[in-house]
C-alpha cells in the first residue's frame, strides 16, 4: 500500500466536491494497442479519497501470449516476468472489487476502459463504468498548451515518476497532477470541468 503524503495541493484549501470523492487512478500494460486483440501484462491502481490515498494494488499478469521486442523495452516487463504471474481471469475478482470503490480515472481513459471491457467480456461478463479522462481534463484546463500525453503532464507540473511506463509509476502520476491542479484552478472551474467530463 502507497502512503505517499499530499504534497501538492494548497495547504488550508478546500477540494471541489468532485475530487472529494473516491477515485481510482488506474494505469495497464499492455501487449498493443489493440484492446481486441492485444491482452493486459500489468494493472497498478490507486484508491484516492480527497486525493487522499486510501489504498492501492498492482499486479503483473500473464497475457498467454508472447511481448514484442518492443514492448519488453518500452515497459522492462519481460516473458519471464508474466510467465509466472496469474492470468487475467485469476485476478478479475479482485480487480472489479477495486474498481467499484470510486470513479475510473485513467490517462487516454478510452484506451484502458476498452482492455477492461474486453478482458472482462472473455470471461462472459460485462464491465460498466464512468470515467474521467486526465488527457481531456488537461486540454480543458490547459487550451493553450500543445501536448498533453503523460510525459508533458511531468513536465508541465514538475511531477516525478520513479518507474515510467509500469503501471503503478504512471498511477501515481495521475494522483499528482490532481494534487497540483488547485494550484492553477478555482474550485469552481475543476468542478465544473470534471463534471462536464463524467
Amino acid at each position: 500500500m502507497l502512503n505517499q503524503p499530499n504534497l501538492f495541493a494548497p495547504a488550508g484549501e478546500e477540494l471541489c466536491p468532485a475530487l472529494r470523492q473516491d477515485l481510482i487512478l488506474l494505469d495497464l500494460e499492455t501487449t498493443g494497442a489493440s484492446a481486441g486483440r492485444d491482452r493486459i501484462i500489468e494493472i497498478g491502481l490507486i484508491h484516492c479519497r480527497r486525493l487522499e490515498i486510501v489504498d492501492s494494488w498492482s499486479t503483473l499478469v500473464n497475457p498467454g501470449i508472447g511481448l514484442s521486442a518492443f514492448i519488453a523495452d518500452y515497459t522492462g516487463i519481460s516473458d519471464a516476468m508474466v510467465a509466472t504471474a496469474p492470468r487475467f481471469a485469476e485476478i478479475a475478482a479482485t480487480l472489479r472489487r477495486y474498481l467499484g470503490y470510486g470513479l475510473l480515472v485513467a490517462h487516454n481513459a478510452r484506451f484502458d476502459y476498452g482492455f477492461l471491457q474486453n478482458e472482462f467480456a472473455r470471461l462472459g461478463e460485462t464491465y460498466q463504468s464512468s470515467q474521467l479522462c486526465t488527457v481531456q481534463l488537461s486540454r480543458k484546463l490547459f487550451p493553450a498548451e500543445k501536448r498533453h500525453n503523460l510525459d508533458a503532464l511531468i513536465n508541465r507540473h514538475k511531477l516525478r515518476c520513479e518507474s515510467r511506463h509500469r503501471a503503478m509509476g504512471d498511477a501515481q502520476v495521475l494522483v499528482d497532477f490532481l494534487r497540483d491542479l488547485p494550484n492553477h484552478c478555482s474550485a469552481e472551474k475543476l468542478e465544473q470541468t470534471i463534471n462536464g467530463l463524467v
